[in-house]
């Protein structure tokens, strides 16, 4: 019997692992692939948007000689907090049900890669889950070719090639400023009437130069309608006209969405409005006692809800409620 399982070894996952386990607590922490792996899925070159300070764990430091740090240098650090603490993570396998028992506990059940059932009794579960397994689709024709994909690595691939990115996030944005280094012929096609104003603002003057000068193309207040072998069909918002652009490949940067099978699972309640979670935001219990939220999961369908820097306080308040019930039952 563990205190707590945490689903989940993304930054908020270990940072609740840490402030359970600093409280005397027995953890384990199940990861249904590697340590942040949603990080791992972030472009290769990536910057952060957030200073190092923001995205620190367990009051480790997270030392880097740029002002906000890069994807190779938070997987680093990342790996660095987990060993520091000796974190127990078993990754590469992944819970499939939460079941709580008549006496209050709960009965986790996992599946490891070679097929292999597993259980795990526990006091506590924190569902720590992130969303980069599950792209918003777009429910067109061609959206499921070979040519067309949700993640963007590195630009590599795409040197020379006609790319059409559909979104208009910062990702987009940094995707685009990367294939332009390669010689990529990049056409963004974006829903809203101009750029977005969340993009970042020491990329957004060099993004909107680049458009001036005709190196990338934009097209506002558009959708992609179909995804043809050869070309893509885009349709304007404004006045329904088509136009056909020759194109080699999609990047369909639209975003993620949270799984909720886990918390259905357990009965955990949605609120009806952004499907997000009920939980007290005090203590981050749902309304399943003794089951915990925390990281982007305690988020609605908008995923930038909660970012790392406020996800990564939701273990501290967990942590503290759990050992205040303990002392009170004590």
């Amino acid at each position: 019997m563990e205190d707590v399982i945490i689903i989940g070894a993304g930054p908020c996952g270990l940072s609740a692992a840490i402030e359970c386990q600093r409280q005397g607590l027995s953890v384990r922490v199940i990861e249904k692939y590697n340590v942040v792996h949603s990080i791992y899925l972030y472009p290769t070159h990536m910057q952060f948007f957030s200073t190092s300070e923001l995205l620190e764990i367990g009051d480790i430091p997270f030392v880097t000689p740029a002002d906000k740090p890069y994807r190779h240098e938070a997987l680093a650090y990342y790996r660095r907090v987990a060993s520091h603490y000796n974190l127990r993570i078993n990754c590469y396998e992944e819970a499939v049900s939460i079941d709580r028992q008549q006496d209050g506990t709960f009965i986790v059940r996992t599946r490891t890669r070679s097929g292999e059932d597993l259980e795990y009794a526990a006091e506590h579960v924190i569902l720590s889950s992130g969303y980069f397994d599950h792209p918003n689709i777009l429910g067109i024709p061609g959206e499921e070719t070979d040519k067309v994909t949700h993640y963007f690595r590195e630009a590599h691939p795409y040197t020379g090639m006609k790319v059409a990115i559909i979104g208009g996030s910062n990702s987009a944005v940094d995707a685009a400023m990367e294939l332009i280094r390669v010689g990529a012929e990049v056409t963004i096609v974006y829903r809203g009437e101009g750029i977005s104003s969340h993009i970042k603002p020491w990329v957004r003057p060099i993004f909107e130069a680049m458009i001036e000068k005709g190196r990338i193309q934009m097209r506002t207040s558009s959708r992609v309608t179909s995804i043809l072998p050869d070309r893509v069909i885009i349709e304007s918002l404004q006045d329904g006209t088509t136009t056909e652009l020759a194109n080699d490949f999609v990047l369909a940067l639209t975003g993620f969405r949270p799984d909720r099978k886990l918390l259905a699972s357990a009965g955990v309640e949605m609120s009806e409005d952004m499907d997000k979670p009920v939980f007290n935001p005090e203590t981050m219990e749902s309304n399943i006692r003794g089951l915990y939220i925390a990281g982007v999961v305690a988020s609605g369908r908008n995923a930038n809800e909660v970012f790392i820097e406020t996800g990564r306080g939701h273990g501290k308040l967990i942590a503290s409620h759990i050992t205040s019930i303990r002392n009170t039952e004590d």
